[in-house]
């Protein structure tokens, strides 16, 4: 055996005892008649030590010993002289009696500690060092017992785990595909599945009445800090069940896994919130509600003063962040700056100073009186010391903006707490969302979202009033799950393909698999789908999904490590039928 114990588990009831140990070389710390040797495994870190008295070659090849050398050194445990309580296993070592150099290291590219000195591209190429080091280790090991914890309680309420396919069609709804071309059909190709949401479905004609799998997706688009081009979801599926069921069912998972991995009880229902009023008050569809700092909407109070930017603006929407009224024109200016970045697209921002001995101060002084102004702070519910912050413009793009300008106050006064957690349902959404360049309606959700049954007959009269059977699990600002009650009917399937352009012909080439099972008897269902990724990064106190993943790709989709994607043989393209653009061959 290599190891009898690992480096995280000697404590002072194994002193005296002869052990072995083997793992890689952390630190060496030589003293001229002492060597001590800080080893690190997966486990832990323990100190070793090769004093004055040991043999002479034991000391030769501890002198040559660097870091990251993998080593299997054996001796006794012994009370360290100078404990170390920050490591757990800082009251003894381990004085040696023998030591081999197991393999040799090249010196790193990066320090291997928990804070690096290694910047995010170099540790991306170096990944299998990068994940020697405990950030990203106690990462994949949450990521862990999240997903012991999900099948646990998955299967204890009935659910079947059931792969479905990663070669499948390709359908033009949603984000781009990844297309896989097939060798066996020269001129076709396979995509990989941007979720498995037809063969849920399908699972659910089959009689497979509660479904779900833990499964990678893949989906062709830009990425951010909580995109990559490949994720996982935690994909659910049940039959006979109406939108309450549903949401009872994953909302008790929430708070088993809140309590199991974080130590936090919630004994109350979370909150629901309609998409509407989402918007109107948080101007996001996945509100942060750790913090309040909601919308006021001052349109009808501003308009009629000759300020042409209130006047001429479909939409006049404030904040206020209290006990700013001490900002500096610098941070005014600066905030400023911020909601006219081209992702937020403001065209300014107006602000009101509500004195701490009474009065105001604006940056409209010159068209509106102090009561005009204290009418305003009145109808903010703004208190002296408080800062109102105002933005007009088209009423969607300035909800849009006033949310993220909330969010950014927020973070100035330390109102994110990343530690505390408010989790609430999104209901309601909209079924489709009107396109103005392609002229047509596109599924906010999917095809397959059921409509609410009251207003089906807007559907031909006015489908962009359509309510749909829909839902988000959102906690502090990040959607975390989604799903809806599907259309199990043929019919009310068809008049969904209708409204969003399909005509029959195109229906049925993309989805006629998928109606045909219907007419087999299809039972009412519903479901929902978690970004794993996220819910890890969420619960592990981070913005970005790449540490939860063992290897990401970066920004531009690129995994560094391996250099892929990469160009592939001419004798491959031929043998696929593949003929490359004019671009890709000048690139390759």
């Amino acid at each position: 055996m290599y190891r009898t114990h690992t480096c995280g588990e000697l404590r002072m009831d194994n002193i005296g005892q002869s052990v072995t140990l083997a793992g890689w070389v952390q630190k060496v710390r030589n003293l001229g008649a002492m060597t001590f040797v800080d080893l690190r495994d997966r486990y832990g870190i323990t100190q070793l030590v090769v004093t004055e008295h040991a043999e002479a070659s034991l000391r030769d090849t501890a002198a040559h010993l660097g870091r990251e050398f993998v080593i299997q050194a054996t001796g006794t445990v012994i009370e360290r002289a100078s404990k170390n309580p920050k490591m757990e296993t800082g009251d003894i070592e381990v004085e040696l009696t023998a030591l081999r150099i197991l393999n040799q290291a090249a010196t790193p590219p990066f320090t291997i500690e928990d804070n690096s000195d290694g910047g995010d591209e170099i540790r991306m190429k170096y990944r299998y060092l990068d994940l020697r080091r405990n950030p990203l280790k106690n990462a994949l090991m949450l990521r862990h017992r999240m997903a012991i914890e999900i099948r646990n309680y998955l299967s204890g309420h009935g659910f079947l785990e059931i792969e479905t396919p990663y070669l499948i069609r390709s359908t033009p709804e949603g984000a781009r595909d990844f297309v896989v071309p097939s060798r066996m059909n020269p001129g076709e190709f396979y995509a990989l599945p941007q979720s498995p949401q037809t063969f849920k479905q399908l699972l659910m004609v089959a009689g497979y009445d509660r479904y779900f799998q833990i499964v990678r997706c893949f989906r062709d688009e830009d990425l951010r800090a909580d995109r990559q081009p490949e994720f996982t979801q935690i994909d659910c599926e049940m039959s006979f069940v109406e939108q309450e069921d549903v949401l009872a069912t994953f909302e008790g998972l929430a708070k088993q896994m809140f309590d199991r991995i974080l130590g936090i009880k919630f004994t109350e229902a979370f909150p629901r919130m309609p998409y509407n009023e989402a918007m109107e008050k948080y101007g996001s569809d996945k509100p942060d509600i750790r913090f309040g700092m909601t919308f006021n909407d001052l349109t009808a109070s501003v308009k009629g003063h000759g300020f042409v930017v209130f006047d001429s603006a479909e939409y006049v929407g404030a904040i206020v962040a209290p006990g700013c009224a001490s900002y500096t024109r610098k941070q005014l200016d600066a905030l400023t700056d911020f909601v006219k970045r081209p992702q937020i697209g403001a065209k300014g921002l107006i602000y009101v100073r509500c004195e701490e001995g009474g009065g105001f101060k604006s940056s409209v002084d010159k068209f509106y009186t102090p009561d005009d102004l204290q009418g305003w702070a009145t109808a903010c519910a703004a208190k002296p010391g408080d800062l109102i912050l105002i933005l007009a413009g088209g009423k969607k793009q300035t909800l849009t903006a006033l949310g993220e300008l909330r969010l950014e106050m927020g973070n100035r006064l330390g109102l994110r707490d990343p530690k505390h957690f408010a989790p609430l349902w999104v209901v309601d959404f909209p079924l489709l969302e009107w396109d103005e360049e392609s002229g047509r309606f596109f599924a906010m959700h999917h095809p397959f979202t059921s409509p609410k049954p009251e207003d089906i007959p807007l559907m031909d009269s006015d489908p962009g009033r359509v309510r749909a059977n829909a839902y988000d699990f959102v906690v502090n600002g990040v959607e975390v799950g989604g799903g809806s009650i599907r259309i199990h009917d043929s019919q009310l399937q068809q008049k969904m393909f209708e409204t969003l352009g399909f005509t029959a012909a195109q229906a049925e080439a993309q989805f006629g698999f998928l109606m045909n099972a219907f007419r087999y008897g299809a039972p009412p269902h519903g479901g929902i789908a978690f970004g794993f990724d996220r819910w890890c990064a969420l619960f592990g106190g981070a913005d970005s999904i790449r540490d939860y993943i063992a290897f990401p790709k970066n920004n531009s989709g690129r995994d560094v490590m391996i250099d892929a994607p990469s160009p592939i043989d001419q004798a491959q393209l031929d043998e696929l039928s593949i003929v490359l653009g004019t671009n890709a061959q000048e690139k390759n």
